[in-house]
């Protein structure tokens, strides 16, 4: 097995403001495995408020190189076990497993969903982001959409423009990236008309000090993010989150993703599939796990301009899973 990898800078088609910052671009590194004339892809992205530096893991895959490619063609799961021997950050070994996974789906000719069983006739719809912006703006950016899902943005609570939102006769979700306080989310939590909204993702910064207040049985559907990083935290999170933010480079990959969503499932939580602002590649990997949630937010190769590459797509919010072998990415 041949390991590659190169770093890609992706440039938005417009700024991607949320609460920790503005965005016009997204750097990700794109890993390649290689045998017998298959190639296997997987990514992730750098992400400032998570400390990703793309530069650190190239310096790592050099150091891993050896191990990797002198390893004997097994099934995912067990190659997943030397990527957490070589303890790996969750980001990379996320690239890696979903690479192998894609590797080895095309040397078996089976597709991931073949391999593991999975009945997808019935799929979520996938959200859009609505960056941060004046609620004014944001109503007419939602409006003149076609997708029939919305994540919106803030990074401030204001009770007037949530009463706005709440007037749409739309589909919706309120994702505040840790900007509100203990103040305003025991408010939001009483308050019946919030329920309108799908969920309310990750109200405060994380910490169990911040999310100790928070109530699952209330009217808030609250859902964890930056608080959900594994399986580890499903417990603990129980009587304050109803949902979860499943996201591959968060938890490592899709062999523990696939795990933990078992464990969420037996624990109640309703789950969501998401993702960085990545590509195909990136968004192909966390769509063949849609099939097992009741929320999807696959919007990232929709914000990028340059597209590197085929897979499974999200069109106007609706899945379209790839059924060629592995995760069925192909390069462009």
């Amino acid at each position: 097995m041949k390991l590659h990898w190169q770093i890609v800078r992706f440039q938005l088609k417009e700024t991607f403001a949320i609460a920790y910052g503005n965005y016009t671009f997204r750097e990700a590194l794109i890993i390649t495995l290689e045998k017998n004339a298959a190639s296997g892809y997987g990514e992730c992205t750098s992400i400032d408020y998570y400390h990703i530096n793309l530069a650190d893991f190239n310096h790592i895959l050099e150091q891993i190189k050896f191990q990797i490619e002198a390893s004997n063609i097994v099934h995912p799961t067990d190659f997943y076990k030397l990527l957490q021997q070589l303890k790996l950050p969750s980001f990379l070994r996320s690239a890696l497993d979903c690479a192998y996974w894609d590797l080895f789906g095309k040397l078996e000719k089976k597709s991931f969903l073949e391999m593991n069983n999975i009945d997808f006739k019935s799929l979520p719809d996938s959200s859009i982001t609505i960056s941060i912006d004046t609620v004014e703006n944001q109503i007419k950016k939602i409006e003149q959409s076609s997708w029939s899902k919305f994540k919106v943005k803030c990074n401030h609570f204001d009770e007037n423009d949530i009463a706005k939102l709440l007037q749409l006769d739309k589909s919706l979700a309120l994702d505040s990236n840790g900007s509100f306080t203990p103040e305003n989310c025991l408010w939001l939590e009483d308050y019946e008309a919030i329920s309108k909204f799908n969920y309310l993702e990750q109200p405060m910064k994380t910490g169990i000090e911040n999310y100790a207040i928070l109530n699952s049985s209330k009217f808030a559907n609250w859902m964890a993010d930056e608080d959900c990083q594994d399986i580890s935290v499903l417990n603990d999170l129980q009587q304050h989150y109803k949902s979860i933010n499943i996201k591959l480079v968060k938890c490592g990959g899709l062999t523990p993703a696939l795990q933990m969503i078992t464990v969420a499932k037996e624990l109640g939580f309703k789950i969501m599939i998401g993702c960085m602002t990545e590509s195909t590649i990136g968004i192909s990997a966390g769509a063949v796990l849609a099939p097992f949630c009741d929320y999807a937010d696959l919007d990232g190769a929709n914000l990028i301009a340059n597209a590197i590459a085929q897979g499974s797509e999200i069109n106007n919010g609706k899945i379209y899973l790839s059924e060629n072998y592995g995760l069925g990415i192909k390069i462009n």
